[in-house]
């Protein structure tokens, strides 16, 4: 698909953040607030056929722009808790009490742009 140009949905191809495979399923997301002139920070884990987690945190700017990208694998889901608290004391340090991760809800698409649905917060 040529550079700038919009899929019959409207939306611009992105290239996915994380691919979720046969056997897998999403752990979670979670989000902070918007931090002026700096964006959000993301995390989003999912659980693999293996049982481990993969996750993968982020910089989402103001323009929609992902970038800064850090992760990794876990032994479980309970370990992701734990990387979590690890990413909530640095942006706590860095921008304050206000900056922790909190869980989120999210809209999962394809590739090509299609909606495949919604992830809520449990």
């Amino acid at each position: 698909m040529a550079k700038g140009k919009k899929q019959a949905t409207g939306v611009d191809p992105v290239p996915s953040v994380m691919r979720i495979e046969k056997g897998e399923r999403i752990v979670g997301g979670w989000i902070t607030p918007e931090i002026p002139g700096v964006g959000m920070y993301k995390l989003l884990a999912k659980r693999k056929a293996d049982g481990t987690c993969e996750w993968v945190h982020f910089i989402q700017r103001s323009t929609g722009k992902k970038e800064n990208f850090v992760g990794g694998t876990t032994r479980d889901e309970k370990e992701i808790e734990q990387v979590i608290a690890a990413v909530n004391r640095s942006l706590e340090r860095v921008f304050g009490p206000q900056c922790r991760l909190s869980i989120a809800g999210s809209s999962v698409f394809l590739l090509d742009g299609k909606r495949l649905g919604d992830i809520s917060p449990n």
